[in-house]
């Protein structure tokens, strides 16, 4: 299987803070791979170990064949990278930012490029204008645009849709699913349940170590939901692992016959699925300790 991203046992500590303890990733090509977790999770800063910002305290690390550390130039010719912060001049208009950012890449004709990142993220008509006067969400699409102008392969994007407005982020995820279909792949950053579940695969961080990766919908089937069926003068309580593939075990059950009045289904969210990972990598470093 081919592996755009591989992450071994990488460990990053900040003086005595340990901001990642043991992290193992794989990473397909054209994947849109999400991370989630609270604030102080590791997200951010396992990024910038990715992009090559920052170094390990320890573990192996490759992106497109290259490593972060050692190859970091030839390989950032080949990732783009949006902040949390957009990192832009507010003096320059857009056309002159992307520009900036193109120029330390040298990938083909740039002004072309330019004008195809203006377009793709819809500001054709204000790329000549002053970023100072642009709102938050217009900044975020300036900054998707920088970190695309080189046409990478990978896209890291750290909360790209915190702070703005749901139209705008559902325009950022067309994006982000269009890029991926073109064989992109994307590594998002967030703490919103709303974007964990666009994700086709999903890791789950909390104090720096990985609690859960795979698909979201797999997440949820994988936690169990209440299903309570009304039959009569009964109430019956199932507490179930895979709904909805196994409701038809249950009618089942009751005989398929007309005393059944009502089914009701209580599935746990993404956000419990997260929380109780989290409450339980909490116990248990709690006893450790």
């Amino acid at each position: 299987m081919e592996i755009a991203i591989r992450v071994q046992d990488v460990k990053k500590s900040f003086g005595a803070v340990q901001a990642l303890q043991g992290v193992h990733l794989q990473v397909r090509p054209g994947q849109v791979f999400g991370l989630l977790g609270p604030n102080g999770a590791g997200k951010t800063t396992l990024i910038r170990l990715l992009v090559g910002a920052i170094k390990p305290s320890a573990g192996q690390m490759n992106v497109l064949g290259y490593d972060p550390v050692k190859e970091k130039r030839l390989m950032r010719r080949k990732i783009g990278y949006m902040p949390q912060t957009p990192a832009l001049y507010d003096d320059l208009s857009p056309r002159e930012n992307i520009r900036f950012f193109g120029r330390a890449h040298k990938n083909g004709d740039l002004e072309k490029q330019v004008d195809e990142v203006i377009a793709f993220v819809g500001l054709t008509d204000r790329a000549n204008h002053p970023v100072h006067t642009f709102s938050g969400g217009m900044r975020q699409r300036v900054s998707l645009a920088c970190a695309l102008v080189n046409k990478p392969k990978v896209l890291f994007l750290d909360e790209p849709t915190s702070g703005i407005d749901p139209k705008l982020r559902e325009m950022f995820w067309q994006h982000f699913r269009q890029l991926a279909q073109d064989g992109t792949t994307v590594i998002i950053s967030t703490h919103q349940m709303d974007d964990a579940m666009h994700c086709d695969q999903l890791a789950i961080l909390h104090l720096g170590k990985v609690l859960a990766c795979n698909t979201p919908r797999q997440m949820l089937w994988e936690n169990r939901a209440v299903v309570r069926v009304w039959s009569g003068d009964q109430v019956e309580e199932h507490h179930v692992q895979g709904y909805p593939e196994v409701l038809p075990q249950l009618l089942h059950k009751h005989g398929l016959n007309n005393s059944i009045q009502r089914i009701e289904v209580q599935e746990e969210s993404l956000e419990q699925v997260m929380l109780k990972l989290v409450k339980q990598s909490e116990s248990n470093k709690a006893g450790e300790d």
